[in-house]
């Protein structure tokens, strides 16, 4: 069997890092990186970007040798992704935090509206509905993140978790403070815009749950397989007949609804933001099945039916 030699430069000098000999054929990118980290430990496999041209793809973990564009003796460029943190840690981190600072918000604690108002509570039953459909989202969130997603990457980068934090605990503050306002004001047509929205909202919130599930059904766990999701006999999977991401899709209506019970300006702010974000997201999804799926279905458009 004939061996590999594998040399790694700096992607950025050019500049030797290793010389790896008698590497086997069939020996995976995730194997070369740990060999890597042997001679630099500084660099753990999952801070690494190894690829075949400086400005290049990152060659993924289950990429081959043997199967990759490369003589026997083979040139990999490294690049330093930085310090990483997993993204359970990323998401109960940025999850719990809106959790607990909506809850700070509800039951007033002292040093936010007042000395007058501390510890007091709402009359209007809007606001502890809110708290409620709030509260309830996030704890969705926090347990799908522990028992139902499966991560196609291990890591993210450790800067990430401050931008992700600023956004998610910047707005529930936002928005806390002025649903919990003493002054708060409800709804201009009460009851009945209060109803439609929790109506939204929960329909909202069990549709994306059923995606993330059938999504997950979708990947086996420990594998990082990529199939085209399908509707399930749940009808909540249906909305896959017309977009690619319909989990998006049912965030942003959970939030439209929220917005629509509080008729609060930061929550429609907070929707506006997350639309265009998840907008960006679904695109990208949209595109990659697109190039991977010769046969995907061709009606599907990334998050709005048949408009986006």
């Amino acid at each position: 069997m004939k061996h590999y030699e594998v040399e790694i430069l700096d992607a950025k000098t050019r500049e030797k890092l290793c010389f790896l000999d008698k590497v086997e054929p069939h020996a995976t990118i995730a194997e070369i990186k740990n060999l890597f980290t042997k001679s630099h430990p500084q660099w753990y496999p999952a801070r690494q970007s190894l690829r075949l041209d400086p400005k290049g793809k990152s060659l993924k973990d289950e990429d081959v040798l043997q199967k990759l564009p490369v003589g026997t003796t083979a040139t990999l460029y490294f690049r330093d992704l930085g310090a990483q943190i997993s993204w359970v840690t990323v998401f109960l981190t940025e999850y719990a935090g809106p959790l607990f600072i909506y809850l700070l918000f509800y039951f007033r604690v002292p040093f936010i509206y007042g000395h007058k108002y501390d510890f007091t509570s709402s009359r209007h039953t809007v606001v502890h509905l809110a708290c409620i459909c709030h509260s309830f989202h996030y704890v969705k969130r926090l347990l799908e993140t522990l028992f139902v997603h499966r991560f196609s990457h291990g890591t993210m980068p450790l800067r990430n978790i401050f931008k992700n934090c600023t956004y998610y605990w910047g707005f529930a503050a936002w928005m806390a403070y002025y649903i919990n306002h003493p002054l708060y004001t409800p709804p201009t047509y009460g009851a009945q815009q209060v109803k439609l929205a929790l109506a939204i909202f929960v329909i909202c919130q069990l549709g994306n749950f059923s995606i993330h599930m059938a999504l997950r059904d979708l990947r086996p766990a420990g594998s990082k397989t990529r199939k085209i999701p399908y509707p399930t006999k749940n009808p909540f999977t249906w909305l896959f007949l017309l977009v690619s991401c319909p989990n998006y899709t049912y965030e942003v209506g959970s939030w439209i609804g929220f917005a629509i019970m509080t008729q609060c300006l930061p929550v429609a702010l907070f929707s506006l933001v997350g639309f265009i974000q998840m907008t960006i997201w679904a695109k990208g999804k949209h595109r990659s099945y697109l190039k991977e799926f010769r046969d995907y279905p061709p009606l599907r458009m990334p998050i709005v039916p048949f408009l986006l």
